[in-house]
């Protein structure tokens, strides 16, 4: 029985010691669909998110990948209530968030970028930028390493990950100066052109002050609009400072996160024309309409006079 008991300890180890290591080329094939399923949902170049993945994670071999399901070293801190890893990192026994899946990781990855004021100034790049991107990243302190930038870009590069900023659906095409170029099998793919990436959303996403918005479309619906952005309804109410008595077929355009504290930093004023609301001025620059009330002390109610300037960003 002893003898029996060791000889599997003996297997299980030289299983675990002699496990390949997932290779970028396999790290890119498992991850490059969710990659660009969270461009769609948010804009962040889909050969960013996997550039990150495969530095942050080691290609999905890292303690925290193959422990937490942490492939972007994101740590505990921002109000993080979910499970939680430790690891040494820049001091000991630091505290990392942990998931259940890598999907989960890559969601949070993206929630992250987008919910955090500092990254902000992302969002007005492209998502085909994927140089202004790895700069701005590391601009906003995303990471302490200096060379981050080029790390990143020099990974995608090497990987001919920026296929993936396309609308275009496409098969993964390796293009590795170290290795020798292969095409990789994927799913066929439909080439008529109703073809989707994501056909759960229907609404292109787009940015203004930072701030996700969509497009109203005929037909919307405040029910279908929260179940495409897995909100709820009083969420996308709050989110655009209306109540329940707001009508859909009234909106040109929602958003669809939380509006800013304040505007951009290219507005400073607005001058109010004949027919501005305070809300429209708060819903045309992202901003909440009670700090735009704040801002200029006007009490709820109380509507700005057609040339008046207003402060988008402190107060008077």
């Amino acid at each position: 029985m002893i003898k029996s008991i060791f000889t599997v300890i003996a297997i299980s180890t030289t299983l675990t010691v002699t496990a390949q290591r997932i290779t970028r080329e396999q790290y890119v094939n498992m991850y490059k669909d969710k990659a660009i399923s969270e461009m769609q949902r948010s804009g962040i170049p889909a050969s960013i998110t996997l550039a990150q993945g495969i530095l942050e994670s080691d290609c999905g071999n890292s303690y925290l990948a193959t422990t937490a399901n942490n492939h972007f070293g994101i740590k505990c801190a921002g109000g993080w209530t979910g499970a939680t890893a430790y690891h040494d990192d820049d001091q000991k026994q630091e505290c990392f968030r942990s998931y259940d899946s890598a999907e989960e990781s890559y969601n949070d990855h993206t929630d992250f970028l987008v919910s955090k004021p500092r990254y902000a100034s992302l969002f007005q790049l492209a998502s085909n930028d994927y140089k202004g991107w790895a700069e701005g990243l590391s601009k906003c302190g995303y990471a302490t390493d200096p060379n981050y930038p080029e790390r990143l870009i020099t990974i995608i590069e090497q990987l001919n990950l920026a296929q993936f900023d396309s609308d275009e659906p496409t098969t993964y095409i390796a293009q590795d100066t170290e290795a020798p170029k292969e095409v990789y099998d994927a799913p066929a793919v439909r080439a008529d052109a109703s073809f989707m990436i994501n056909p759960i959303h229907v609404h292109k996403v787009e940015y203004n002050n930072g701030v996700r918005y969509i497009k109203v479309i005929k037909g919307d619906t405040w029910e279908g609009i929260a179940r495409e952005f897995h909100l709820m309804v009083s969420e996308l109410l709050r989110y655009n400072d209306l109540d329940a008595s707001a009508k859909i077929g009234d909106m040109k355009y929602l958003y669809i996160r939380s509006k800013r504290n304040r505007a951009h930093s290219d507005c400073q004023t607005h001058t109010v024309r004949e027919g501005d609301t305070m809300w429209s001025i708060a819903h045309k620059y992202g901003i909440k309409l009670r700090r735009l009330r704040r801002f200029n002390h006007m009490a709820i109610g109380q509507e700005p006079t057609t040339g008046e300037t207003l402060n988008l960003r402190s107060s008077k």
